[in-house]
């Protein structure tokens, strides 16, 4: 019967966990809106570097020509 107690402390660890994170998420989304929320899934991870403006080379391989 050493089930029991075991059952109920590893779940009161998991609620204690889920309550930890929501707090957390709670207090991080705090000044944002549900519209902004809704389009985080398709945000860039990394924001994509542009480079500086000018020709490219014949093989579009980012090197500037020589003018």
């Amino acid at each position: 019967m050493a089930v029991i107690p075991l059952t109920l402390s590893i779940s009161l660890c998991l609620v204690f966990t889920f309550v930890v994170f929501f707090l957390r998420e709670q207090a991080r989304r705090s000044f944002s809106s549900d519209e902004r929320e809704s389009l985080l899934p398709l945000a860039e991870e990394t924001p994509q570097v542009r480079p500086a403006a000018g020709r490219r080379g014949p093989a579009g391989d980012g090197r500037q020509l020589e003018e």
